[in-house]
């Protein structure tokens, strides 16, 4: 739990409203062999070559999970929210999360670049606080 929070891969920005599976489709992934990839439900069909897939079980119809399966669950959920902490972070730059009227040529990505940096520069500044 005490791993970096730090973004190592920002794709390219997509205008308008895309799903993130045909985006994942086109953007190569940098992964080194034999990383592992949490991916949600959204992505079943989204597989990188020498990548271990990490995803939740689904809860079978009208059955339950056992203790290993919902333990094991808990477990990514528990990642996924970290994850999402991050995301939470980065986006309180609230040029992120609202409509950015900048219609130059790659101001927008340089936008998201930046505020990621300054996500970066908070985790490395207060590195003892715990972002929970």
């Amino acid at each position: 739990m005490n791993a970096l929070l730090i973004l190592l891969f920002l794709s390219d920005p997509s205008g308008g409203r895309v799903h993130d599976k045909p985006l994942a489709d086109t953007t190569p992934y940098p992964l080194p062999a034999g990383s592992r990839l949490l991916q949600d439900l959204g992505f079943l069909a989204c597989t990188l070559p020498e990548v271990a897939t990490l995803m939740p079980t689904k809860t079978p119809r009208g059955q339950e999970l056992t203790r290993e399966p919902q333990r094991a669950n808990q477990a990514l959920n528990q990642r996924r929210l970290r994850i999402e902490h991050v995301k939470s972070s980065v986006k309180r730059c609230r040029i992120v999360k609202d409509r950015i009227r900048l219609w130059t040529q790659g101001v927008r990505a340089l936008v998201m670049e930046l505020c990621c940096a300054l996500h970066h520069c908070r985790v490395r500044l207060t590195p003892w606080q715990p972002m929970v």
